[in-house]
């Protein structure tokens, strides 16, 4: 894959930029439940870095096919770092740093829309494609350990609000990396149209019959926002750890023990599950991954939970990249910016959809429970799929 000029400075973009991501994450944890002592506060905050990526996705999804899609991944990084600048002034009120996250997660749409748009022009042929995921998940989620573990132990040195202006220069750098790694493109479209709200609200509803009126591409998607559901943990780290007397040195752990497990599994299934194989265990991956959160909620040891919540991880991603992959190369090119667009909000909304539910129930019960909850909940969504016309039409495709 690293042969390929390209794809190295997508990977190298999206990988500053999750750095930067996941350290402002941890401090937005720890500067929100430090101000507030309330798991459902930081709960909130934290779904906020994910819940907004929907209605960016619906509303801003066509952008990826409209205008030429590098330009539109340099923009969108620049603006997102004017944005994140403010939210690192010390002090700053929950109701002016709720807003401008929102802002944040949004402008992502039309970058993750452009992005995936553009691997299939990239990486040329469908095994290619696969093993392109395969390594965007691997280092991903490597780079989220990283921004996770040594973000819990930078935060004992350096205020929460350098490493949320850290975030901001992240963005700057993806977008130079972008901009200089990536060739010049026309718009799939031939650039906007003159149809003003019009035409919008069609360029929207395309890109959502795309998705929903194609059987494989509707069970595809939805079991993408299903393993979403599965990140909700991390944001209940630190309520957790203080549960079990922990203390502040196992957040960061806890936080990184479901990429590192992403990590596993996206090597397992790459190298060692049947090409054959990959689609049709999508849905039964996605199933199991709520096991060991269940279990998780019944034992007292840190360790314990970092192996589970691992697994999961693993358990996750064996079901994400084919299903991503699969996605992607059904996608006609014309929509395939909207259509893709629409698949990965939806991916980081259901994320903070089930992180926001995580924290009402960790608030009104014990984290512990909320997780637990987290699972069972993901697990009998993956059976109603299982059940559904929707995956067994994917079963006899992939068959």
């Amino acid at each position: 894959m690293f042969r390929v000029p390209e794809f190295r400075a997508l990977w190298a973009a999206e990988l500053v930029s999750i750095c930067g991501d996941q350290l402002a994450r941890v401090a937005f944890s720890v500067l929100v439940y430090g101000r507030t002592g309330s798991a459902a506060w930081a709960a909130v905050v934290y779904a906020l870095t994910f819940l907004p990526a929907l209605l960016g996705g619906v509303l801003l999804g066509w952008v990826a096919d409209r205008f030429r899609r590098r330009e539109v991944m340099v923009v969108s990084d620049v603006a997102r770092a004017l944005l994140v600048v403010p939210l690192a002034v010390p002090g700053i009120p929950l109701a002016l740093l709720c807003p401008l996250l929102v802002l944040v997660v949004v402008l992502a749409a039309p970058h993750s829309a452009a992005q995936g748009a553009l691997l299939p022009e990239v990486l040329r042929g469908e095994s290619a494609l696969e093993r392109g995921f395969a390594v965007r998940q691997i280092t991903n989620q490597t780079a989220q350990i990283v921004g996770f573990a040594l973000g819990g132990a930078l935060l004992v040195w350096i205020d929460p609000s350098v490493a949320i202006l850290a975030n901001a220069g992240t963005f700057l750098f993806s977008a130079l990396l972008v901009r200089f790694g990536v060739r010049a493109r026309p718009a799939p479209t031939g650039g906007p149209t003159d149809g003003g709200l019009g035409a919008w609200v069609r360029d929207i509803g395309e890109g959502a019959r795309t998705v929903f009126a194609h059987p494989r591409l509707r069970t595809l998607a939805l079991a993408v926002w299903l393993v979403g559901c599965y990140v909700a943990p991390e944001a209940l780290a630190a309520p957790l750890s203080d549960e079990l007397g922990a203390g502040p040195a196992a957040v960061g752990l806890l936080m990184a023990a479901d990429p590192a497990g992403s990590v596993l599994g996206a090597i397992v299934v790459s190298r060692w599950v049947p090409e054959a194989w990959r689609e049709r265990m999508i849905i039964p991956f996605a199933l199991l991954a709520g096991v060991p959160l269940v279990a998780s909620a019944f034992t007292p040891w840190v360790w314990t939970v970092v192996v589970l919540w691992a697994l999961t991880g693993a358990l996750c991603t064996a079901a994400l990249v084919p299903a991503q992959a699969s996605f992607v190369r059904t996608c006609p090119e014309p929509v395939r910016g909207r259509a893709t667009g629409l698949a990965a909000s939806g991916l980081i909304a259901a994320q903070g959809l089930a992180i926001l539910v995580c924290g009402l129930v960790a608030e009104a019960s014990t984290s512990a429970i909320a997780v637990a909850v987290c699972g069972a909940g993901g697990l009998v969504l993956a059976a109603m799929l299982m059940l559904t016309r929707g995956a067994r039409s994917t079963v006899a495709v992939s068959a």
